[in-house]
């Protein structure tokens, strides 16, 4: 069977993140949403994304299609329930669409001609920002029984003081000394070729991946992802960072999730907390105000590319879109447009030219060409979020 990942209702919720990728591939817990299904499914899958991403991110539709919304997460029974999924059979959660199966020969899907099929179990759904690491704990959790199942840790070295051993599990190639990890309120999960220095202190959940670092007396508690190749330093409280970000000196990150390629200067902070302790509001982008979290502690979202200086102070709440750059003393406001440059004195636009060209850099630190595809991508989000930019 073809499966094709679709992003659903809850795509511009998800912004800025979904602005630059589609729903399937953010990441959450250790694997993205993608490569979770895609080891359920036991094969590859293809996504129906904004057209503006689709040629990165194609569709290949074939006689026969299973669609699945990328928003929710598997898990073994729903795995079994979309596998067996015939012609003009639907899942539904409650009204929400889970997978369908269609034929290219569909011009439109009309549910009220399919047999629906309710899944009343509980399973993990992303459906606003702050669900990625609000739910990560538990994502880490079943990512970790995923993709250690019938696999031997490598040892952990002598020099580690360890707490819950047993759910401790190290790739090939890992480097960790003199350091300590307590797994007992959640697993740890160390990536090929990660690497912990000396003198950090972990407390679990924790999924580094592939390459990732923890830098020198790092403090690491709360469910807590670092994606490949990130660098991270300071104290860092249940953050998601996507993929090739650095957090790499001291500095306080808590509840908060950073896209690919950010970078967040040296002593810089974010509050996870208003002083009168209220529920954190957030912007967001579908209704262009400011939405209910129902959460006491929410920190910083931010977009794919958009860095900070050294000493930046971020407010409860903040949200920072893509390529903004972001220095000066004070609090910046706590909605950051895409291709914002400048700090709590004001902000002026930071122009796709010298953006681009930063971009290039940075990527090919890791030796990632970026590509035409890339700046398309870049290219729209610019001009779409033009209507937040104030020069």
């Amino acid at each position: 069977m073809n499966y094709i990942l679709f992003d659903g209702t809850v795509r511009n919720a998800l912004l800025p993140f979904t602005y630059t990728r589609p729903v399937a591939d953010i990441r959450v817990g250790i694997l993205t949403i993608r490569e979770k299904w895609e080891t359920y499914l036991g094969g590859t899958t293809t996504t129906i994304t904004e057209d503006y991403l689709s040629e990165k991110y194609p569709m290949v539709e074939l006689e026969e299609n299973v669609m699945i919304n990328a928003s929710f997460l598997p898990n073994a029974e729903l795995t079994a329930m979309i596998q067996d999924l015939s012609a003009k059979q639907a899942i539904f959660c409650g009204d929400e669409i889970i997978a369908f199966h269609a034929t290219d020969e569909q011009d439109e899907v009309d549910f009220e001609t399919y047999e629906v099929i309710s899944y009343e179990a509980t399973c993990l759904r992303i459906e606003n920002t702050w669900d990625i690491f609000s739910k990560n704990a538990e994502a880490i959790q079943a990512d970790f029984n995923l993709i250690t199942r019938d696999r031997t840790s490598q040892p952990i070295p002598a020099t580690v003081n360890v707490i819950a051993p047993e759910n401790i599990f190290i790739e090939e190639g890992a480097t960790l000394n003199f350091c300590t990890l307590n797994a007992s309120s959640g697993p740890i999960y160390i990536g090929k070729n990660a690497e912990i220095m000396e003198g950090s202190v972990v407390r679990g959940a924790l999924a580094m991946c592939e390459n990732s670092v923890l830098k020198l007396a790092t403090k690491i508690y709360g469910a807590t992802t670092l994606g490949p190749f990130c660098k991270v330093g300071g104290e860092v409280n249940n953050s998601v960072l996507m993929g090739y970000s650095n957090k790499g000196h001291d500095g306080f990150l808590g509840n908060s999730v950073l896209g690919e390629w950010c970078n967040i200067g040296a002593d810089s902070n974010n509050s996870n907390l208003k002083n009168n302790y209220a529920p954190v509001r957030l912007w967001s982008y579908e209704t262009e105000n400011f939405a209910k979290t129902g959460l006491q502690f929410c920190g910083l979202m931010m977009g794919d590319h958009s860095k900070c200086g050294i000493n930046t102070m971020f407010n409860t709440g903040t949200v920072v879109g893509v390529n903004a750059n972001i220095f000066g003393s004070g609090f910046p406001r706590n909605f950051v447009p895409s291709y914002s440059w400048g700090g709590a004195s004001g902000f002026t636009t930071y122009l796709t030219k010298k953006a681009f060209e930063v971009c290039k850099v940075v990527m090919s630190r890791r030796k990632i060409e970026f590509t035409e595809q890339d700046e398309a991508i870049l290219t729209h989000v610019f001009e779409e979020t033009k209507k937040w930019r104030k020069d």
